[in-house]
Parts: C-alpha cells; sequence; structure tokens
C-alpha cells in the first residue's frame, strides 16, 4: 500500500508583517527586469580631449533608499515582556529576536525596566538572561539590577544576588553593592538586617570604609538607636578608618532626630577639631535639629555663625528657620525671613511657602498675606504637598465671614496640577456658605465634590456633622431630596450614621410625597439602630394619608410606637378616619385599640362611629371587646346611643347581646334604653332573648311595661315555653329586687 505523505504544516512564528527583503534579494528582483537605456555622459565643451565624462546631476540620479530607523532592540523587548504574560512562547520570540543576548541588550532592559518601577521584571529578565540565554552577568550587570530590586524593596531578591549569585558567576560582591543594601533596609526600617550585611562584610572578604559605616549609621539612627550608632562610630576609629563629612553629617541628623542635642553638638565640634570643615548642608543639619528640639535661640545662633565661617546661607536655611519660627508662632519672624529671601533672591520652592503658609493661614490679620502667597504659588507653579494649607486658609476666611474669599481660595486650589483637594475642605467651605445663607453655592460646592468622587477614597476623612446637616437639610427642605440621599449613601459608605441626616431625608420624601423612600430611609435607620425622631414618622404617616394609602399609613403609625414615640391625637385621628372611610373598619378598629391603649381619650366620636360599624357588620365579639377596653381604660361609650342606633338600623340581635354585657356588667344605662331594646325584640318576635333581658331587667330593680310583658308571657305558652311563662308570671306578681335561686338559674338558662 503506497504510503500517503501528509501536507507538512509549519507553525506560525509571529503575526508581524513580513520584514522587507534583504539587499541582495531586491538587487536580484532588479536585475532580472528590463532596464532603460541610459544615456551616454556629456563632456562639456571646454574639456581637455581625453577628459571623462562628467556624471549626472543630482536631480536626474536614481534616489537612494533612505535608511531605516528601527527602534533599539531592547526598547522591543522591554514592550513585550511589560505587555505578555511570562510563558515559553514569550521567551522562545526574545530569542527570534536575538539568538543571543549580549551585555548591551541586558542592561538596556534592565534599566529600562527599572526605571518604569518594575524591578519585577527585571529580575524575571536577568534571571532568563543567565539561566536560559547563555548570558553572563558581569560586576556591570550586577550594579544595575541590585540597587533596582533594593530601590523597590525587593530586598531579599536583592540579597540573595549579592550573597549567592554573584559568586557563582565568579564575581565578588564589592564595597558600594552591599552599601546600597545596607541602605535599602534602613529606608525599609529593618536596621537589623542592615547590621548583620555590615558585621558580614569582613568575613565576605570586603574592607569597610567610610562609605559603608556611612550606610548602617544612617540605617539605625533611622529608627532611633543612638546608642548602637555611637558603638560603631567608637569602632569606627578603633579601625582606623577616619569619618569624613558625610559621617558626621549624618550622626547630627540622627543625633537631632532623636533630640540627643548635646550628642549632635559635641559631634560638630569633634568635626572641627579633626579638621573636617563643615559645608552647608552641615549647618542646615543642625539648624533643623535644634528647630525640631524646639530652641530656636541656638538656632538662631547657628544660622548667624552661618555668615561668620564664610558658608552662604541658601533656601534650605531659610526654609528650615522659616518652619522654625511659625511653629512658635513668631509669625512676624518667618515672614521677615520670607522678604529676605525675596530680596536675596533665593529660589522660593514649595517648601519655603509649607512653612510659612499655616502661620499666615491661622491669622485673619494676615489672609490677605496668605493669599497674596497662594497666588505667588501659582505664578511659580508648585504645587503643595501639605493638603491643610489650603484647608486652613479656606477655614480662615469663613470663620472671618469673607465667603467670596473663601470660595475664589478654594477655586485656586483646584488649578494646581496634581493636587487633590481635601474633601475636609468642601465640608468647611459648606458649612460656612449655608451659615450665610448662601445655601445654592453650598450646593455647588456639593455637585463638584460628588463629581470628583474623593468622598469614597479610602483614604479620605470623614466629614464632620456640622458639615454635610446643613446643606443636606436645605436639599431636603428645597425639593432635591434625591440628590441629598446621593450625598448622604456616599457618607454612610464611610460609616457615618447621623440621626438629623436620616430624619431630614425622610421629612424631604414625605414632603415630596415619596412615602415609599422614606420608609425605605427608615428601615435602613432600624437595622442600624439609629434612633428616629417622632416628626419624621408623623411626616411619614401623613404622606401615605395625602397618596390615600391607609393601610401603608396604618403600618408607618405601628412603627413610630415600636420606636417608642406616641403619636398625637390627631393622627390617631386622621389614621382610623382614613381607614373607616376606606371601609377597613377592623383596622381601623385595631388603631382604635391602640390608641387606646397607649392613653389617648381623645376621638371618641370616631370611636363611636367604628363601634357601631362593628356591630352593623356583624363583628359583635370584637366590639364588645372594644366596649370593654374603652370602659377598662376610663372612657366610657355611649351605650344608650349606641343601643338605640342598632334597634333602628334592625340591628336587634347586635343591640340584645351589647345590652346582654352591659346588665352583666352593671353600666350605667337607662332603663329606658333597655325598653327599647325589648321592644324591638317583641317586634322580630324573639320571645326567649326578650325574656332572658327580662328578668335582668327586674333583677336589677327596673320598671318594665306590664302590658308587654302580658304578651311576652302569652307569646312563651304559645310556643311552648310554659315553664318559662310561668317564672316570669311569678317575677311580676312578687315585684321582688331578685328572684330565688331556682328561679334565677332557670331565668338564665332559659
Amino acid at each position: 500500500m503506497a504510503r500517503r505523505h501528509l501536507p507538512l504544516h509549519l507553525p506560525l512564528l509571529s503575526r508581524k508583517p513580513l520584514a522587507p527583503a534583504p539587499l541582495a534579494r531586491r538587487a536580484l528582483c532588479a536585475s532580472t527586469t528590463p532596464e532603460a537605456p541610459t544615456p551616454p555622459a556629456e563632456v562639456p565643451a571646454d574639456a581637455p580631449e581625453g577628459a571623462a565624462p562628467s556624471p549626472p546631476p543630482a536631480a536626474e540620479m536614481p534616489p537612494a533608499n533612505p535608511p531605516r530607523r528601527d527602534e533599539p532592540l531592547h526598547e522591543t523587548v522591554l514592550h513585550m515582556i511589560r505587555r505578555r504574560p511570562w510563558t515559553t512562547r514569550l521567551e522562545n520570540s526574545i530569542r527570534l529576536l536575538s539568538p543571543t543576548l549580549d551585555a548591551p541588550l541586558v542592561h538596556g532592559v534592565i534599566s529600562g525596566a527599572a526605571a518604569a518601577g518594575r524591578a519585577d521584571l527585571a529580575l524575571q529578565f536577568f534571571r532568563f538572561a543567565y539561566r536560559r540565554a547563555g548570558f553572563r552577568p558581569d560586576r556591570d550587570t550586577f550594579a544595575l539590577i541590585v540597587p533596582a530590586l533594593a530601590s523597590r524593596r525587593m530586598l531579599n531578591h536583592a540579597r540573595c544576588l549579592v550573597l549567592d549569585t554573584m559568586p557563582s558567576f565568579g564575581v565578588a560582591p564589592d564595597e558600594p553593592t552591599l552599601a546600597a543594601l545596607i541602605a535599602a533596609y534602613g529606608k525599609a526600617a529593618i536596621p537589623q538586617e542592615a547590621v548583620k550585611l555590615f558585621r558580614m562584610m569582613p568575613d565576605l572578604g570586603i574592607p569597610r570604609t567610610a562609605l559603608s559605616y556611612n550606610a548602617v549609621l544612617k540605617a539605625i539612627l533611622c529608627r532611633g538607636r543612638e546608642a548602637m550608632a555611637r558603638r560603631i562610630y567608637n569602632a569606627m576609629i578603633a579601625e582606623g578608618v577616619a569619618p569624613d563629612l558625610s559621617t558626621y553629617n549624618t550622626l547630627i541628623w540622627g543625633f537631632g532626630l532623636c533630640k540627643k542635642m548635646e550628642s549632635a553638638v559635641r559631634v560638630f565640634g569633634d568635626m572641627k577639631a579633626h579638621g573636617v570643615v563643615p559645608d552647608a548642608t552641615t549647618y542646615n543639619t543642625l539648624l533643623n535639629a535644634w528647630v525640631r528640639a524646639g530652641d530656636l535661640e541656638s538656632a538662631h545662633k547657628v544660622f548667624d555663625e552661618m555668615t561668620g565661617e564664610g558658608i552662604e546661607r541658601n533656601s534650605v536655611s531659610y526654609n528650615v528657620m522659616i518652619k522654625g519660627y511659625v511653629e512658635a508662632k513668631k509669625v512676624e519672624e518667618a515672614v521677615a525671613l520670607f522678604t529676605e529671601m525675596g530680596e536675596k533672591g533665593l529660589r522660593l520652592s514649595e517648601k519655603t511657602f509649607a512653612g510659612l503658609m499655616p502661620g499666615l493661614c491661622d491669622d485673619r490679620e494676615r489672609v490677605a498675606e496668605a493669599r497674596k502667597a497662594v497666588d505667588d504659588m501659582a505664578e511659580r507653579r508648585l504645587t503643595p504637598k501639605d493638603k491643610s494649607v489650603f484647608l486652613r486658609l479656606v477655614t480662615t476666611l469663613c470663620t472671618a465671614g469673607d465667603l467670596d474669599g473663601a470660595l475664589e481660595v478654594h477655586k485656586k486650589s483646584r488649578q494646581f496640577k496634581h493636587f487633590l483637594v481635601d474633601p475636609r475642605q468642601y465640608g468647611v467651605l459648606m458649612e460656612g456658605l449655608c451659615a450665610g445663607g448662601k445655601c445654592d453655592s453650598a450646593v455647588e460646592v456639593l455637585d463638584e465634590l460628588m463629581e470628583k468622587g474623593t468622598l469614597l477614597s479610602p483614604k479620605s476623612p470623614v466629614l464632620e456633622a456640622s458639615a454635610y446637616n446643613p446643606v443636606i437639610e436645605y436639599l431636603c427642605s428645597n425639593g432635591s431630596t434625591n440628590k441629598a440621599e446621593a450625598f448622604f449613601r456616599q457618607l454612610m459608605k464611610k460609616g457615618v450614621d447621623d440621626k438629623a441626616a436620616f430624619n431630614s431625608l425622610i421629612r424631604g420624601h414625605a414632603k415630596e410625597g415619596v412615602p415609599e423612600a422614606a420608609q425605605e430611609i427608615l428601615a435602613i435607620m432600624t437595622r442600624r439602630e439609629v434612633p428616629t425622631d417622632p416628626e419624621s414618622h408623623a411626616l411619614l404617616v401623613d404622606s401615605f394619608l395625602k397618596k390615600n394609602e391607609p393601610a401603608d399609613a396604618k403600618t408607618a403609625l405601628d412603627s413610630m410606637m415600636q420606636h417608642g414615640h406616641l403619636p398625637s391625637p390627631a393622627l390617631f385621628k386622621s389614621v382610623m378616619e382614613a381607614l373607616f372611610n376606606g371601609g377597613r373598619v377592623q383596622t381601623a378598629s385595631r388603631v382604635m385599640k391602640s390608641m387606646i391603649e397607649k392613653g389617648v381619650t381623645e376621638n371618641m366620636d370616631v370611636a363611636h362611629k367604628i363601634l357601631e360599624a362593628l356591630f352593623m357588620r356583624g363583628h359583635v365579639e370584637e366590639a364588645i371587646g372594644r366596649v370593654n377596653l374603652m370602659v377598662e381604660n376610663g372612657c366610657m361609650p355611649d351605650l344608650d346611643k349606641l343601643l338605640v342606633d342598632l334597634c333602628e338600623n334592625d340591628r336587634v340581635m347586635e343591640a340584645h347581646k351589647l345590652a346582654d354585657f352591659a346588665l352583666d356588667r352593671d353600666f350605667d344605662v337607662s332603663f329606658s334604653t333597655y325598653d327599647k331594646v325589648l321592644e324591638a325584640l317583641y317586634t322580630e318576635e324573639k320571645t326567649l332573648p326578650a325574656y332572658s333581658m327580662l328578668c335582668k331587667i327586674k333583677t336589677k330593680g327596673g320598671v318594665v311595661n306590664q302590658k308587654g310583658c302580658d304578651a311576652l308571657m302569652d307569646s312563651l305558652k304559645s310556643e311552648g315555653y310554659s315553664k318559662q311563662a310561668d317564672i316570669l308570671s311569678r317575677i311580676l306578681t312578687e315585684n321582688l329586687p331578685s328572684t330565688s335561686k331556682r328561679s334565677k338559674r332557670v331565668a338564665m338558662g332559659a
């Protein structure tokens, strides 16, 4: 059987467009095409005989191919590793670009990744280069990769490279590399590791000079370990290593940081004694130490000494002194130094204004100077790093009542590039504008705050209640409750549970006729256990009533009572009337029950209507229960009127049950009313109920119509109730206030 040859599918190595053909191939292709005959070169007429013809003019020469400007290879590789995940396919793509990785390519990629802040990519490419691409790193390579890792706090990786990888390639670690790593541990606040590396240097055969001593001294002084710094400094002297200018500056800085000024001054004296001339950095460091310690007199002496020693005071010197005077509340001296800087033509930096502005912003009398300083910063395009500068100035202006000035400063603060306005500044401005009657401007500030979205930042501080409550109340009172709710929901995400704000939202939604939204806010308050306001509940109930939703109004009323608030009699009456008029008599009866149990004895006219409607609808047991509740709470209903109304509306049995209940409880009902009930029973031929009621009336000593009694006895006899007729006859004949036990039992049984 013949073997079939399957087509060979080659893998697609790259999706890039094909590169232009090599020059040789293009030349070959050009030679295969027919060419036009070249015209003969012309010989000038005045040329000597045998002279060579001159070349054609430049305009007639064929245009040469311009050289192609390709980007450097290391930038291409860096672009690839930054945008693609590190896989075997990516490594193969890099090999296709450069089968062998040379030092310039590796160094370029590492430097580019470090400059972009991607030390992790630099490390990954470095490992790929020496593990899989045959690259052998040298000292220059490690001098690039180790500082890159140290700057991004990848200290363990950098340490492994220095102590393990470098020796494996025959590259001995040197002092600059270890000093950089020691300094990185110091910046990362891990001084113990910095000390370990420093003590390891002799074992690695690396001599320790002032470079490494300076690095370890700074690393341990960053954490305030001045005693250890003294020991290392003494060891430095004992080993014969001469301290240099950087050593003394580091010690003065560290002792000043720990507020050990005696040690700092002693180091300054030793420096001069050992012939090391202090420079401007030394004096500025000592100045900063005295200012940090709060001794401005000593700081001023050092400041004056600089001129005597021939050291020119620079911007740093003035910045330190200005900051010290402002912190000591000596703004006059700070302003004088600031003016002196301008006269000397020294550079005013962001730190200059940062030191001066707090003193100007907190003083009402210097507000104009503060605003001028803000204008100077804007002209010099200096962006303050301290957000409190504008916050303080806006606060001072609002306190002084200069709201227009506060708005102007706020607008200028937004013009600085890369400057995020402190949300508290918006809050102070909104509070001041609302207090000054400019609530519309406060709403515009709020719109700007919500548009920026800075309020939702996890690092942003929470606004004070005095800042957001006035603007929320204004919005809710002027038909913008939805905007107020959107603002407050952002505050809720920051953990704000403000009772006043919640109640303002409920009142706002209720006034705008959106009780459902108000009810949702109320549910949030219940879940968060925030105290509610009775006025808010009352407005919510009224809002449901205005929308003709009495059932929801009853629910809101129940919620009000569940939160411990007592509704007003008028509110009870409104809900009961709305339910009653809507045909919800039993629901109105439940509201009436709650009202009576809460001790509200008003609105008895509505209660009488509800009782009558219950009897008329046949809810006798419920109605009698409500009557009993009213009596127990001291609000006796008008039973005479109720019985008469029932009889007139042909609700005889309901009237009989109510009368029977009144007789059993000995309520104050006139016997004439009972006569009307009896008459109605006679008319309806309800013989036995009439007999029972008549017996009870006579038992109570009441007087009845004799003719009616005779007619009742005749009815009893005709219906076969002769025994009951005899008992009734005996009762009427004896005319006693009470009957015998036997007759009473028989009457009650009947």
